[in-house]
């Protein structure tokens, strides 16, 4: 994502910002994590398999087995490591439970929990998860059927599915706008409390 996508999200999101008194955030995080210790783990444990036929089948004495171990350990680890980047051995559910603990974070990290209406809310999205989430807060959760969120997360993914990241992420900012402004219309005395450009992590 280039400089001209970001400022068209952020203009999307001042525009949003202008029916409501809420603060929308939106924050794109390109991996919610490394996922690293899933294939290191794998090798150790194959790795453990290693002695077994040597002993059952040759006269290689102990020491030398273990070396044999090691090196083992240590090919199957930078073997794992680079064919499971990306989390390739990770589950699904792992990979969405690691994004929704990266937004709930992001979502205090970011000020969102400080607005004066407590109407903060924020557009996570995790690239290589594939994974987006709305996180509200207390002066708009329980207002807004959850259904309304996930219906906004589902066109969202939609889009980058169809290499349409940009136009998702700018409709989902529209539509996020439209709701908060039922919820949380705009104030006399408004002021933009938060940045409205996007956050790349």
């Amino acid at each position: 994502m280039d400089s001209d996508d970001r400022d068209a999200i952020a203009a999307a999101v001042a525009q949003a910002e202008r029916l409501t008194s809420g603060e929308i955030v939106v924050v794109i995080d390109r991996a919610a994590s490394s996922y690293r210790s899933v294939p290191m783990v794998l090798a150790l444990v194959l790795s453990l398999f290693v002695p077994w036929p040597l002993l059952a089948l040759t006269m290689t004495s102990a020491p030398r087995i273990f070396l044999i171990q090691l090196i083992c350990a240590a090919l199957l680890m930078a073997a794992l490591l680079w064919y499971g980047r990306g989390g390739r051995f990770v589950p699904g559910f792992v990979k969405r439970g690691r994004a929704h603990d990266v937004a709930l974070r992001e979502f205090t990290a970011r000020g969102l929990t400080q607005t004066r209406g407590r109407t903060g809310v924020l557009l996570y999205v995790a690239l290589q998860e594939r994974y987006a989430e709305v996180v509200t807060d207390i002066g708009i959760d329980g207002k807004v059927d959850p259904e309304t969120w996930r219906d906004i997360v589902a066109a969202l993914l939609d889009a980058a599915r169809q290499e349409r990241l940009r136009e998702g992420l700018i409709d989902a900012v529209g539509a996020l706008g439209r709701v908060l402004a039922q919820h949380a219309p705009p104030v006399a005395d408004d002021i933009d409390e938060l940045p409205n450009k996007v956050i790349l992590l």
